[in-house]
């Protein structure tokens, strides 16, 4: 049974051997306008004996033995390898666009006929981009970028500064992709944009700058606080803005000549000290943002040490400077408050005072203990009661001669003991 089988296999191998071949196939084609393209069949039959081509219904040529014949139309246009069967199209047009049909028949057997398609795309040409034609200001306006071109368009790619342009917030692609909407616009969507149309055998790009208008924000004056007095000095304003900014300064509320933005002053007085006012204007977006910048003129070495930052040495001279000082203020108080507390006697004077200076001066007071007094003679006299102990004092005051006055006892010792042992001492007495 399973001879009999290999026989019956080997049998139609022999036989029908062949024209058991796979199916014919011819890939499809694209070709740009102008180029060629070469259709190139597979899995052909053996022992053919004759082949067509056509375009359509259209004949383009019969090969047997002899020689091809070809169509009239396509004589210039086309070349056939009778190994291959090849066909190769030159001096393509839009309308060799189609179906392109083989049939091929062999000496024995059944006919070979199969299909494939031609696409000519048109080269694109005459691709831009237009725009927003009236001035963007940030936050306030809408841009729509539109492109457009000639030619077979296969896709359309936007693209902002050499990087892809994607959809965001403010940022929308139509639904071919050729047009883009932005709104608002901001500064970031300043730059250059790019339209590129393609197809498999051309491309063309437009371009087109976007600018949008916005500040000035930012402003800012440079330059010294605090100048010597006969210097030069410069003050300079800057603001971030689109357009750039134009500028004007006031000096203490008052308008001047400068519309620059740097203000010079060739040699500072006193009369240059105070508030430098610069104004930034943006002449698009109608906008005016100031700044202001106070200058104090100083003479000589006052400058330096107020105009420059303290180190470190001189932070430390400084402190122990405050602390010498409140170290002696303290001792000063502690004095004065130790003076205070020593009692001093109030004695009066009796008499008017020598001279005008002598009574404006401080008075010397000396005491003496009188309690006793000693006679010429030698002989020891005391004053008073002495069982009752007590001690008075006499006032001696030095004059200029150095010499002491009598005492002015009268108003010390008064109606003492003291007052009336003292006179009958001071009496004029004979010895004995």
């Amino acid at each position: 049974m399973v001879s009999h089988g290999l026989y019956g296999t080997l049998w139609m191998v022999l036989c029908f051997g062949p024209f058991l071949t796979e199916e014919l196939q011819i890939p499809e084609q694209i070709g740009a306008e102008g180029g060629s393209v070469v259709f190139t069949p597979e899995n052909l039959p053996t022992s053919i004996n004759l082949i067509q081509w056509y375009f359509g219904t259209n004949f383009i040529l019969s090969a047997q033995s002899g020689e091809p014949v070809i169509d009239q139309g396509y004589k210039d246009r086309i070349s056939f390898n009778r190994d291959t069967l090849a066909l190769e199209l030159r001096d393509l047009t839009l309308d060799d666009s189609g179906k392109y049909i083989l049939t091929v028949i062999p000496t024995t057997g059944d006919t070979f006929k199969e299909e494939t398609s031609l696409q000519v795309f048109e080269n694109i040409t005459n691709v831009r981009v237009t725009g927003p034609e009236e001035l963007l200001i940030e936050g306030e306006s809408s841009a729509n970028l539109i492109s457009e071109g000639t030619g077979s368009i296969s896709s359309v790619q936007w693209m902002k500064d050499n990087s892809p342009l994607s959809p965001s917030n403010n940022i929308i692609f139509s639904s071919d992709n050729r047009s883009v909407s932005i709104s608002p616009v901001q500064r970031s969507d300043s730059g250059e944009y790019q339209c590129t149309y393609r197809n498999p055998f051309s491309s063309e790009t437009a371009k087109l700058s976007l600018t949008v208008n916005y500040g000035p924000e930012d402003v800012s004056v440079v330059g010294q606080h605090v100048v010597d007095l006969g210097v030069h000095v410069s003050l300079s304003c800057s603001a971030n803005s689109e357009p750039s900014a134009s500028f004007s300064w006031k000096f203490n509320e008052t308008d001047t000549n400068v519309t620059t933005d740097t203000f010079t002053i060739n040699q500072t007085d006193f009369t240059h000290s105070g508030d430098y006012e610069c104004t930034a204007s943006n002449k698009v977006t109608k906008r005016s943002v100031s700044q202001k910048h106070a200058l104090l003129v100083k003479e000589g070495g006052e400058v330096e040490a107020a105009g420059r930052g303290l180190t470190s040495g001189e932070i430390a001279g400084i402190v122990i400077g405050v602390l010498v000082a409140v170290a002696g203020i303290c001792g000063l108080i502690v004095y004065l408050t130790k003076m205070k507390k020593t009692p001093k006697p109030n004695l009066q004077q009796n008499g008017p005072a020598k001279g005008g200076a002598q009574s404006r001066q401080e008075t010397d007071l000396n005491y003496a203990d009188i309690s006793h007094f000693q006679k010429a003679s030698g002989e020891r006299v005391t004053l008073g009661n002495m069982s009752e102990p007590s001690t008075e004092y006499a006032e001696i005051k030095h004059g200029e001669n150095g010499r002491a006055p009598p005492p002015p006892y009268g108003s010390q010792v008064s109606n003492s003991p003291v007052r009336r042992d003292l006179q009958l001492l001071l009496s004029p007495q004979e010895d004995g």
